[in-house]
């Protein structure tokens, strides 16, 4: 049996953890990927090894997913431990959700640093709990481990100050209240695909679009972050699948006052009660509203998704003075092609011509070469961003 050393990332949410592991020597060996997830009938693990085969067993029963994490991460690592490779994990990269002003990168796991995470809790109430949790778990069980924290918003450190500051008294944004910006993994990794496979487009002006439950738009400017739709939380931008996005601050203030809804249930209707859930009654997964994209308010949620992603990424093309590719990625990005149609159409005015077989086809390009704006379809993959900054720590060719 090999022992070969690997490298785990973990992507933790409130119910569910993703994880792959991957040889320490190259990120372009992955040696299988997996989710631990709570269903009805208790903890479901779903494997997949590089060849495409999927294995999927229930490993609990009955368990309530209340306060799950503990048992994920145990299944998790049993898995690894027990993985026919005989792999010896030599470090741990974690998916974290928000730096703060703490982190301009990836940063090396301690006490202090673990303290720091939590103090940004008030920051990302419902989804930095989930991304610590696993985090002070194997600092216990395994605390010689190296672990690795690798942060959703420190790839957009390089958005100038004029966008990042919010519009509020000095004193009510001292403690790090500004303009964050998240998704930083996935569009991290597309800015290197970028440069790996269209060395011609990487340095220009480019539109990212990470469109899935959660959704975001990044203007690239040499592979850089200039501008982004997400801002001081994952609430802001784009409508999403269960979130507002950009919203009247007025309207909070509506169903506070006028409502009588207290601030809980306020955070519960934005994040998880609007949107396309919100607007079509009837769900937030776009596949479900295709098949029922008869019902008037469906279609009006269908449509309000498109207009608003049209309005907010006409602000970042301005911003970067024009626009020279527009890249889809995550799941809707990636799968939707009515989606990318509706979107496409509304920029023929920048000369975007739409490929429509490749379209369906799912790309990666989708546009005509008769067309000024080259259209791409990329798929996000965030735990190999995670990988590599995590390699990058253990190479010290980070600070942290």
């Amino acid at each position: 049996m090999s022992h070969n050393k690997t490298i785990l990332t973990l992507n933790s949410g409130s119910s569910s953890i993703k994880f792959a592991l991957f040889n320490e020597a190259s990120a372009s060996e992955r040696l299988l990927s997996g989710l631990v997830e709570y269903q009805s009938g208790g903890a479901v693990l779903t494997t997949r090894t590089p060849d495409g085969v999927s294995k999927r067993v229930v490993i609990e029963s009955g368990r309530d997913a209340g306060n799950a994490h503990g048992q994920m991460i145990r299944h998790v690592l049993n898995f690894i431990e027990s993985h026919e490779n005989g792999a010896h994990v030599a470090a741990v990269g974690h998916r974290v959700l928000h730096s703060g002003p703490y982190f301009d990168g990836p940063a090396r796991i301690d006490k202090d640093v673990i303290d720091q995470l939590e103090a940004l809790i008030p920051l990302g109430p419902l989804h930095q709990p989930p991304c610590v949790a696993p985090i002070k778990l194997l600092s216990i069980r395994k605390p010689d481990l190296l672990q690795v924290a690798c942060f959703d918003t420190s790839f957009h450190r390089t958005i100038p100050a004029v966008r990042t500051r919010l519009p509020l008294p000095a004193e009510l944004v001292e403690g790090g209240a500004r303009v964050y910006g998240f998704h930083g993994l996935s569009y991290d990794f597309i800015a290197s695909e970028l440069e790996a496979r269209f060395p011609a487009i990487a340095h220009k002006r480019v539109l990212v679009a990470h469109i899935g439950n959660g959704a975001s738009l990044c203007a690239l400017m040499n592979g850089r972050s200039i501008a982004t739709t997400m801002g001081l939380t994952v609430l802001d931008g784009l409508m999403m699948g269960t979130r507002c996005g950009t919203i009247d601050p007025g309207a909070i203030l509506y169903l506070l006052q006028q409502k009588n809804m207290s601030p809980k249930e306020v955070q519960d209707t934005l994040y998880y009660k609007s949107g396309l859930r919100g607007v079509s009654g009837v769900s937030s997964d776009m596949r479900i509203l295709r098949e029922n994209d008869a019902d008037e308010n469906v279609q009006l949620a269908l449509d309000m998704f498109v207009e608003r992603f049209v309005q907010q990424a006409g602000g970042l093309v301005a911003q970067m003075g024009g626009v020279d590719a527009i890249v889809f990625t995550g799941g809707i990005g990636q799968h939707d092609a009515a989606f990318r149609r509706a979107v496409c159409h509304r920029f023929k005015w920048l000369d975007v011509q739409l490929c429509e077989d490749a379209n369906l086809a799912g790309g990666p390009t989708i546009s005509q070469r008769s067309g000024r704006v080259t259209v791409l379809v990329m798929p996000a993959d965030e735990e190999t961003t995670i990988f590599r900054q995590t390699k990058k720590i253990m190479e010290g060719s980070y600070r942290s």
